[in-house]
């Protein structure tokens, strides 16, 4: 690492992504960006953070209240307006590496990992949903390479999402942005103070621990009671049951667990990630992918064997 804190080396601009929209960016004080690679829980996230935020039950849509910024198929304009006119506190979401993304010391960042398998799973459940008008609205706004239609074959798909990469520097997440890569650029910078890591695995496992966790990390008072009543409101059943409010209907929520992929994927395609994982993570970022629960003591456990990942 040659810089201590991160700079902005890559544009990305795709089908769906428009970097270049963060210079428009004015921060607030207490802005709070939740940051991911996509299907990792990014949702579920936000809507803990809204919850947090104004202290209530109420269903918001999402897009309302957390837009994504640098999206290129929403008006950028509308964007804008919407978080100029917010006063309560302002949450972002954003898609992009952290070499992708301007830096601000102000702003707190909550950065949500998961199992790369699992994140494949969920992108093939949701990128094979796609129909016409979706795939119109996505590349109707870009006069670059088109994302491509989603593959028949799930081991089709596997192949490029694991081995190729949209942007020269590259090298997984096809046709999207990385995955991998993605968490590495912000795992880098994991010294940093207004950085939280939060894994999908353990807002599964221990969902009020997390809420905890991002409250006091955002210097946000929660009563126990609320803390109890946010979690109940934001369990994978509650908040699918709550698609249309929040506008994320049809397809958006799937499952919600991980592990589907055991029963799919081939030893010799486990081996294809395990290629990545090696290229693209340290050590450390990659058990911590793989499993979470680093925060609960501060240490890192010995790495699984790669043969751990063999389907069972």
């Amino acid at each position: 690492m040659t810089n201590s804190i991160p700079v902005v080396c890559n544009t990305y601009q795709n089908h769906t992504l428009d970097s270049t929209r963060w210079a428009h960016y004015s921060p607030r004080p207490d802005d709070i960006v939740v940051a991911t690679a996509g299907k990792s829980g990014t949702t579920w996230v936000q809507i803990i953070v809204m919850h947090l935020i104004f202290q209530d039950m109420q269903v918001r849509p999402i897009d309302e209240i957390s837009p994504w910024f640098e999206v290129r198929f929403r008006d950028f304009d509308e964007i804008l307006s919407t978080l100029e006119r917010q006063r309560h506190r302002r949450v972002i979401k954003t898609h992009l590496p952290l070499d992708g993304l301007p830096y601000h010391e102000q702003v707190k960042y909550i950065v949500v990992g998961r199992d790369a398998l699992d994140v494949f799973m969920s992108w093939w459940n949701f990128y094979g949903g796609f129909d016409d008008e979706v795939y119109e609205n996505i590349n109707g706004r870009w006069a670059g390479t088109p994302m491509p239609r989603c593959p028949d074959n799930i081991h089709e798909f596997w192949r490029d999402w694991i081995g190729k990469g949209w942007f020269d520097w590259e090298t997984e997440g096809y046709p999207f942005w990385s995955n991998l890569r993605h968490m590495q650029t912000w795992w880098d910078f994991k010294h940093l103070p207004n950085i939280l890591f939060v894994h999908f695995s353990d807002l599964l496992s221990g969902l009020e621990t997390e809420i905890q966790r991002i409250a006091d990390f955002l210097a946000i008072d929660l009563a126990p009671d609320m803390r109890s009543r946010i979690a109940g409101a934001v369990t994978f059943n509650a908040v699918k049951q709550n698609g249309d409010q929040l506008g994320r209907s049809g397809g958006f929520f799937h499952e919600g667990t991980n592990g589907r992929w055991r029963s799919v994927l081939s030893h010799q395609e486990l081996k294809h990630y395990r290629e990545a994982a090696d290229r693209e993570l340290s050590p450390d970022c990659a058990y911590w992918l793989e499993n979470g629960r680093l925060h609960r003591d501060g240490v890192m456990p010995a790495p699984a064997p790669p043969a751990a990942l063999a389907p069972k």
